[in-house]
C-alpha cells in the first residue's frame, strides 16, 4: 500500500477556489490510479473524481463536472484537485485514495489518506 497525505483544505466563500494536494510515499506512485472522495456530516462517503495512472483518463461526479479538475504529477508523487466555483454543498472532508483502477466506487481504492476539511460559506 501507499501512504497518502492530503493538504490544502480550508474555509472559502461560495464562488471561490481551493486547490487540494495529495502527496504519496514510495516510488510506485505511477502504478496507481488516484481518486478523490468526500464525506459531508451525516452522509456517506461519495466519489468526486478519479484519474488513471498516466493521467490520460479522468472521471467526475456530475455534481462537480465543469468546476473541479483532477491532475497528477508522477515525478512529484502528487495528485491535485482544483476546485472552482465552490458551493456550500461542497463542504465536506475530502479524501485522497489510491487503487489499481481509476474507478468510481469506494471498493476500487485500497489506500486512503486522513482527509482534509473543506468548508464553503454562503
Amino acid at each position: 500500500q501507499v501512504q497518502l497525505v492530503e493538504s490544502g483544505g480550508g474555509l472559502v466563500q461560495a464562488g471561490g477556489s481551493l486547490r487540494l494536494s495529495c502527496a504519496a510515499s514510495g516510488r510506485t506512485f505511477g502504478t496507481y490510479a488516484m481518486g478523490w472522495f468526500r464525506q459531508a456530516p451525516g452522509k456517506e462517503r461519495e466519489f468526486v473524481t478519479s484519474i488513471s495512472r498516466t493521467g490520460v483518463n479522468t472521471y467526475y461526479a456530475d455534481s462537480v463536472k465543469g468546476r473541479f479538475t483532477i491532475s497528477r504529477d508522477n515525478a512529484k508523487n502528487t495528485v491535485y484537485l482544483q476546485m472552482n466555483r465552490l458551493k456550500p454543498e461542497d463542504t465536506a472532508v475530502y479524501y485522497c485514495a489510491a487503487g489499481m483502477i481509476s474507478g468510481t466506487g469506494l471498493a476500487d481504492f485500497d489506500s486512503w489518506g486522513q482527509g482534509t476539511q473543506v468548508t464553503v460559506s454562503s
